[in-house]
């Protein structure tokens, strides 16, 4: 079936937006107010218009929810990036580094609730209205918001794999091991970072301990895509499949500068699936889009409910 992408329409929320930096339960993009009606029509009129969705979310669809993201509206990066796949695997001093923040960090991670936009999301499916939902995010919250039809494209932070054997168990079971062989680590002064990470007060990372797998002794990570690693094949070409079944393709909450999520909006814009986007800064396909709302995700998801998913 041929499609022709819209007119590029960009809608922009008003003067109120901010980036609040406070405490750690605490970061998140806040609207003053709720999502203007301008906002809320445009996007109801692409999601009414459009039956099929592959839906696309990011770090800022979670940030309601408590977990920081990593990039400013621009883009950039608001921290130091991410650990490396080479940096993990190579680096003893990196492993321990990364396991003690995360032994830090993963309480606050394992207590995030789903927030509006979760739920909004999950409601749409059961409305009938997504073909699937391809997150970029490691937290689960779509899952246990009642979404199904999901694709997990960086893995999820709750399971632990040996890259020895090839065992994966459950995360909460290994922050018991960590905290057995690191004991007090658990009450050091910590300030949660995105995905799972914590910042630690003064701390000496030599000492801590990182166990090996029980089966084969082998090197543990979390079952998540690191940086310099490639999303699977399998997961990429579920959502490519599903893409191409779709009438449009909705980005929630990424900026799309990883090239894992871009690839979606290209192949899209290529194909004349038009793109919507609701994100409060730049996205790397800004220029693809059929429709652009500058709002927080929850306010301008959780909008639709009773209109759009009917």
């Amino acid at each position: 079936m041929q499609r022709t992408a819209e007119a590029g329409l960009h809608i922009t929320a008003g003067d109120g937006i901010s980036l609040s930096m406070q405490s750690a339960l605490d970061e998140t993009l806040a609207l003053a107010g709720d999502c203007p009606e301008a906002e809320v029509a445009a996007l109801e009129s692409f999601i009414a218009g459009h039956r099929r969705l592959l839906v696309l979310t990011g770090a800022g669809c979670s940030t309601g929810s408590g977990i920081p993201d990593y990039r400013d509206a621009e883009g950039g990066w608001k921290r130091t990036p991410p650990v490396t796949y080479q940096a993990f695997t190579g680096e003893a001093a990196t492993r321990r580094r990364y396991w003690a923040r995360s032994l830090a960090g993963w309480q606050y991670f394992a207590a995030a609730q789903p927030n509006a936009a979760h739920a909004a999301l999950a409601a749409l499916e059961a409305a009938g209205r997504v073909e699937l939902l391809v997150t970029q995010n490691v937290d689960g919250l779509h899952q246990r918001a009642g979404s199904r039809a999901v694709v997990d494209l960086h893995g999820s932070l709750d399971a632990v794999v040996c890259l020895g054997c090839g065992d994966r168990r459950d995360r909460a079971g290994f922050q018991a091991a960590l905290l057995e062989a690191n004991p007090g680590w658990d009450r050091r002064v910590a300030r949660i970072a995105p995905d799972g990470d914590a910042d630690l007060e003064d701390a000496d990372y030599a000492s801590f301990q990182v166990p090996g797998c029980p089966h084969c002794g082998g090197m543990l990570k979390p079952d998540v895509v690191f940086f310099g690693e490639s999303a699977p094949r399998a997961r990429v070409e579920q959502a490519v499949a599903a893409l191409h079944r779709s009438d449009a393709m909705l980005v929630v909450g990424s900026s799309l500068m990883v090239y894992s999520g871009f690839r979606f909006a290209r192949m899209a814009a290529e194909a004349g699936i038009p793109v919507a986007a609701v994100n409060l800064g730049r996205t790397r396909a800004d220029e693809l889009l059929a429709l652009k709302v500058r709002a927080d995700c929850a306010s301008a998801l959780s909008a639709l409910a009773g209109t759009t998913m009917q």
